[in-house]
């Protein structure tokens, strides 16, 4: 007989209401909290973030939690200073004592950290945001300092913390780096862990995506040390990677903020040590890339494990996409060349989530052209290529080549058959991309960090046919058509960004949207001057969508306010 006892399923959640880490992974959440289920069966008790707009987020918390760190840092630093009480805990540990709570006054001996009294009080006069509007220079690092060795760093809990905080926004700097691995390497002795250079970096930016709270305000000291730091952290031929990973977010940090001489110096120094160390070959069955002479002193040491494996992926491809898309905004040459043989051939696996190099999961390493195979539609025997990242990449190929064949084309003569051939492969070639990706009306039902990087990717590829049309729609009307189309495809794409997007997006989207603008405009220029008259309000309305957007952006990146003030110029006299 069977029983007439059933098991009642476990309700289930209104939508949305899943943690983070359960709708990333498509997995049925209970929504318990702090931490669900599922979360605490895998050990990632801290990962469990929900985003139901109540209470307050964990990384609001971990700017807190920083502001009483640099409280109780006054406090030691001065014992005539009086504040209120401040009692610190971690916020996702309710049930620890009081006792048990790390300290702030050091750290153990072993470390080899110590506390800089004077270090978080930079003056105001010396903020970044003044140096870049008055002019001044930043200061130049001093040469061989033993920085090393010497400097004092933060304690291990604001350390730790900084990197909690700049964890939320890695997307946005694309830094592939294990987060665990690196919250813990501030536990070991000084020389086990990254240089300074990175570190101090990676601070930079924790305070900046903090702007414009308390924690900004030390901007211009970490900025300071970064730089100080680097003429040191060239000396250590195994530092290279951590050299390389924070010339990328300085050099991210400097353009985003206008400062496109830095920027460029950085991103070009971040590239040329990247080939140089042989990072674009490094997955070939050679323990490095040599050169025909054998001569270059800049050989890696074999990855220790496949999470170190992946960390170099990552690297190289950061370069690659700080390369090639920011060589289109400062009109200049790529560092990493389009070559496709010997030397100057990429023969690294597209990237993958960070999740799957700690499973061990890494795509073809055999060798393979990977840039070179996408461009000519050899996809066959090849795997990989489709995880969020890799789409960004190659979305960042497409931006730069569109705008480096655009840019051939010599308008007196003819187009010769070669130049069609490519224009037409290209063109072929960002169309059948753009059709693999998430439709854009589905954007709102992903996952955060992942929404953000689609935004990016479609934003880059409908730019990039921008950038292959834009020159030839003087002349030809169905050139003119097909840009158009790909500006109001930007359009489309803002009108899915909520509010509070805006500070996880890339910087590199602003120079997109700036094109796209230009496109509106030069359509509401025709409209205007054309006989019989014809309504201009729909385009007018797209314009100012896109100064909606571009506005919220340049609340963070002030790159975009140059930008906006010259299309507001441009508006006011037609």
């Amino acid at each position: 007989m069977a029983s007439n006892q059933s098991t009642t399923p476990p309700p289930t959640l209104q939508r949305g209401k899943a943690c983070l880490r359960c709708r990333k992974r498509k997995m049925r959440c209970d929504g318990s909290k702090p931490a669900c289920q599922q979360c605490v069966r895998a050990k990632q008790n801290d990962a469990c973030q929900y985003d139901d707009g109540k209470g307050k987020t964990r990384t609001q918390l971990l700017r807190e939690h920083i502001e009483r760190l640099e409280q109780r840092i006054r406090e030691l630093e001065d014992p005539e200073y009086t504040s209120p009480s401040v009692t610190l805990h971690d916020p996702h540990r309710h049930g620890r004592s009081e006792s048990s709570s790390s300290s702030l006054t050091g750290s153990p001996a072993s470390t080899g950290f110590s506390l800089s009294v004077s270090s978080f009080s930079p003056s105001a006069n010396n903020s970044p945001q003044s140096s870049w509007i008055q002019g001044i220079p930043s200061p130049s690092p001093t040469p061989f300092t033993d920085i090393y060795h010497e400097e004092p760093q933060p304690t291990i809990e604001l350390a730790q913390t900084l990197v909690d905080v700049f964890f939320s926004h890695s997307r946005q700097s694309l830094l592939g780096l294990h987060m665990g691995r690196l919250r813990e390497s501030f536990t070991r002795p000084v020389m086990e862990q990254h240089h300074p250079v990175l570190t101090n970096a990676i601070f930079l930016w924790a305070c900046y995506i903090s702007r414009p709270g308390p924690l900004s305000t030390h901007e211009s000291h970490y900025l300071s040390r970064a730089l100080d730091s680097l003429s040191d952290a060239i000396q250590y031929q195994n530092r290279l990677l951590d050299v390389i990973q924070a010339s990328c977010l300085l050099s991210v940090y400097f353009l985003s903020n206008g400062r496109s001489l830095e920027g460029s110096y950085h991103a070009n120094a971040a590239a040329s040590l990247a080939i140089q160390c042989g990072l674009h070959g490094a997955m070939t069955n050679r323990s490095s890339f040599e050169t025909t002479a054998s001569i270059s002193p800049f050989k890696l040491d074999p990855p220790k494990d496949a999470i170190e494996q992946g960390e170099r992926i990552l690297t190289f491809w950061h370069v690659f996409v700080l390369d090639r898309c920011w060589s289109v905004v400062l009109h200049k040459p790529v560092t990493i060349p389009h070559g496709s043989d010997g030397y100057a051939s990429i023969t690294m696996p597209w990237p993958q989530d960070m999740e799957e190099y700690v499973a061990g999961q890494i795509d073809d390493l055999h060798s393979f052209h990977t840039v070179r195979s996408f461009f000519e539609h050899q996809v066959a025997n090849v795997r990989g290529g489709f995880s969020p990242l890799a789409l960004r990449v190659k979305a960042s190929a497409l931006f730069e080549r569109a705008h480096h064949l655009a840019s051939t084309w010599d308008q007196p003569l003819v187009m010769s058959s070669a130049f069609t051939d490519d224009f037409q492969t290209l063109e072929h070639t960002i169309a059948r991309f753009i059709q693999t990706l998430i439709p854009v009306h589905q954007l709102d039902a992903t996952v955060p960090d992942e929404k953000h990087a689609y935004i990016a990717t479609h934003t880059l590829a409908h730019a990039a046919m921008i950038n292959l049309y834009y020159p030839f729609g003087a002349e030809d009307p169905v050139s003119y058509e097909k840009c158009l189309r790909a500006a109001r495809c930007l359009v489309s794409i803002i009108k899915h960004i909520a509010d509070t997007d805006y500070e996880y997006l890339d910087p590199i989207i602003g120079p997109c949207w700036t094109c796209a603008v230009d496109t509106l405009i030069r359509e509401l220029n025709v409209i205007e001057s054309s006989w019989p008259l014809v309504s201009s309000s729909d385009v007018r309305s797209e314009i100012g969508t896109m100064l909606y957007a571009m506005n919220n952006l340049s609340a963070r990146f002030p790159l975009l306010g140059y930008s906006v003030a010259k299309v507001q110029k441009r508006l006011s006299g037609l």
